[in-house]
């Protein structure tokens, strides 16, 4: 009778085992699907916000003025912090984010305006609505992106 008992808590440590194996391997691929949503979301954020600034682009270039435009953006995508930038190279713009409070060097997401402008400013999630400021100054067209409390 003894010899039975070991084998018992054999096979019981087996299925801890076993059991701990597939709960970690279930909770990394949650983690995964997760992270994929919320860069999707982020995603479609910058989409938006290259879409605003690209309408906002035409309509200054087209009356030569200087036009203001608002978004409500949520203020965390998940449970994390995301940023948005403005920024441009000498022959095209685009709008970056990523998430944290801080823009890295790499962004996790661009979005590219299809006209080409001179893009400045930063917008941490969670200081406020954006701010979209489109300018004609000297000939160039300029889009610069900020919180309405000024955050950046």
């Amino acid at each position: 009778m003894p010899s039975i008992t070991p084998s018992y808590l054999y096979s019981f440590a087996a299925i801890i085992a076993v059991s701990g194996l597939l709960v970690t391997a279930f909770m990394s691929y949650v983690g995964g699907v997760r992270f994929f949503s919320e860069t999707n979301q982020l995603k479609n954020i910058a989409d938006m916000v290259a879409a605003r600034a690209t309408e906002l682009l035409t309509l200054v270039s087209t009356s030569n003025c200087t036009i203001q435009a608002y978004a409500e953006l949520p203020a965390s995508i998940g449970n994390m912090q995301y940023w948005l930038r403005l920024k441009n190279s000498s022959s095209q713009a685009w709008t970056e984010g990523g998430f944290g409070s801080i823009p890295y060097s790499e962004p996790y997401v661009k979005a590219y305006l299809p006209r080409n402008a001179s893009a400045s400013g930063f917008y941490a999630a969670g200081h406020g609505a954006l701010m979209l400021v489109s300018s004609v100054e000297d000939g160039a067209v300029n889009i610069h992106i900020d919180s309405l409390r000024g955050a950046s």
